[in-house]
């Protein structure tokens, strides 16, 4: 599909919608549309969407800015018309072979009511794209607008349904706003949420992307990091037979354990020939406990150890770290937990004890899976900061709201 999204400006302009855009057009350009931004301002960022800069549609452009004048005052001069011709010109060069635009806040706001008439006049004439209209932010609804807005045209575009388009808010407030400003149902208009690229936010590494996609830790509530070799000592077994509880476990509080994965990031130790036996033994039971998908080993998925690099990726995906050591003679990976700030959840052994003092979690190395899943679960479901994150990885990152909410729209 060739889709364009529209606004008075793009990145590098600073800006919220100019972010939501571009972040809208590398997904759509990722599952295989035409892309193309067009706006007033702004340039063709590497890696990201082509741009076709229509000056006139920027909102600072001389001429915009001297209509907005005449207009804020309640005048409605030749001026304006001119424009508005001028703009609905350059949109029809500009859109020729575009099936959808996404224009995003240009129907809502009062920053260029030239543009905003003249996609009015546009919208529906054969062969014109179909109009999504994005709305962002609301001028009739905004406080610090009420003295530029007018009764009549071309004011109540602002305020009026387009015939054939489609509404789109960012929110669920801004669509109950918004189904009051229009005197439509609530039904009508689309909740399109703003997102999170959760592997750009975290500047997560190439390889540590691939091992998350391929294992889709994103699926992961919670994720447990178990960062160790694969030694006896390290009591995996106990990791295994907790998580397998812990999948089993009822809601607390609302939430579900049923998708709680386990990584285990080592290899096998360099210095027993027996810890290749210890890793067979340790795929067996989790086949075993029905795990295959959900307990996972570094090894396996990547056939080499992991770079420093990409454990630390993995700390900064993980909810909490699972550490069930019969012996430690140290315990690096609480430091390490630490400063990632994630829970510790830790056999109850001297050096462990000592590093972690009243700030970490303990068992017993010969505790029932059970009590330490039921330990887990307890403290993730009484922690905000888990339950939050866990909201925004199922609800609010781009890949899902683009193919929750975005693809099923442009196909609508």
């Amino acid at each position: 599909m060739n889709v364009a999204l529209l606004h008075y400006s793009a990145l590098p302009v600073v800006g919220g919608v100019e972010m939501v855009m571009d972040q809208q057009a590398r997904l759509l350009a990722g599952a295989g549309h035409q892309v193309r931004l067009v706006a007033g301002r702004g340039e063709t960022l590497p890696g990201g969407a082509p741009l076709t800069r229509l000056p006139l549609l920027d909102s600072r452009h001389p001429r915009v800015l001297a209509v907005k004048g005449q207009l804020d005052a309640g005048q409605l001069t030749a001026d304006f018309e001119a424009l508005c011709s001028d703009i609905e010109a350059e949109l029809l060069v500009a859109l020729a072979g575009v099936e959808v635009v996404l224009a995003h806040n240009v129907c809502s706001l009062h920053k260029n009511l030239a543009l905003t008439a003249a996609l009015a006049r546009l919208n529906g004439r054969p062969g014109f794209p179909r109009l999504i209209l994005w709305q962002h932010d609301l001028a009739w609804t905004a406080a610090q607008y009420r003295a530029e807005l007018h009764t009549g045209y071309p004011w109540d575009l602002l305020r009026q349904e387009w015939p054939g388009t489609r509404l789109v808010v960012v929110s669920e407030p801004r669509r109950q706003e918004l189904a009051r400003l229009l005197g439509l149902p609530a039904e009508r208009i689309q909740v399109v949420p703003n997102g999170v690229d959760a592997p750009r936010f975290l500047k997560l590494g190439e390889q540590t992307r691939a091992l998350a996609a391929a294992l889709r830790l994103d699926e992961a509530a919670p994720l447990l990091l178990l960062p160790v070799r694969l030694t006896p000592r390290k009591n995996i077994e106990l990791a295994l037979r907790a998580l397998a509880a812990l999948r089993g476990l009822p809601e607390v509080d609302g939430l579900s354990f049923r998708s709680a994965a386990l990584l285990v990031t080592g290899p096998e130790g360099p210095h027993n020939p027996a810890n290749a036996g210890y890793r067979q033994r340790l795929l067996a039971l989790r086949d075993e406990l029905g795990l295959r998908g959900a307990a996972h080993f570094a090894i396996e998925a990547v056939g080499a150890p992991l770079p420093d690099e990409t454990v630390a990726d993995l700390y900064r995906l993980a909810d909490a770290v699972l550490l069930p050591s019969r012996e430690e003679g140290f315990g690096l990976p609480l430091l390490e937990a630490a400063l990632a700030r994630l829970p510790v959840f830790c056999a109850d052994i001297a050096p462990l004890r000592a590093l972690g003092g009243n700030d970490a979690t303990y068992f017993s190395p010969d505790a029932e899976p059970g009590s330490v899943a039921r330990l887990v679960a307890g403290q993730l479901s009484a922690d905000a900061a888990y339950r939050f994150a866990l909201r925004v990885r199922q609800g609010y990152t781009w890949a899902r709201v683009y193919a929750e909410r975005i693809a099923p729209l442009l196909q609508d």
